[in-house]
Order: C-alpha cells, then sequence, then structure tokens
C-alpha cells in the first residue's frame, strides 16, 4: 500500500479511500445520497449487490483507478 496522493501522509487504504479521504467529499456525498447509512459500511459497500452501481459511479467519478481500469462500466 502507498500514501494517498492527496493525502501525503496517510497511508492510501480502502477505508480511506471510500470513508475519509477529504479530496473525494462531493463524490462520497452523492453515494450517501444514494445509499444512506449505509454508505458508511465498507462491508455493505463491497458485498451487497445494491450498492454496486453507486459504488462504480463513486470510483468512475473519482477517476483514482482509471488509469489501472479504464471507465468501469455501471452494472
Amino acid at each position: 500500500s502507498s500514501s494517498c496522493p492527496h493525502c501525503p501522509e496517510t497511508e492510501e487504504t480502502v477505508h480511506h479511500y471510500l470513508l475519509t479521504c477529504p479530496q473525494y467529499r462531493r463524490e462520497r456525498h452523492l453515494l450517501n445520497t444514494a445509499l444512506g447509512q449505509d454508505s458508511s459500511s465498507i462491508s455493505f459497500l463491497l458485498t451487497d449487490p445494491s450498492a454496486t452501481p453507486h459504488l462504480v459511479k463513486f470510483v468512475n467519478a473519482t477517476g483514482r483507478m482509471r488509469a489501472v481500469l479504464g471507465e468501469i462500466p455501471i452494472p
């Protein structure tokens, strides 16, 4: 794991990327609007099929994985 490109003193973990990185505040707000309180649960985001389209939108909107995965089709 490496440091976050936006928070150099912080390790870029799944938790940091999905729930706390200030760079993705706007995208996280959209995720929260769509999923409510469940958007703060990593296990829900990664395992519940109803979360998948919203999580994909979040990942695409942040652009963080684009170099590796390209634009991910929304299921």
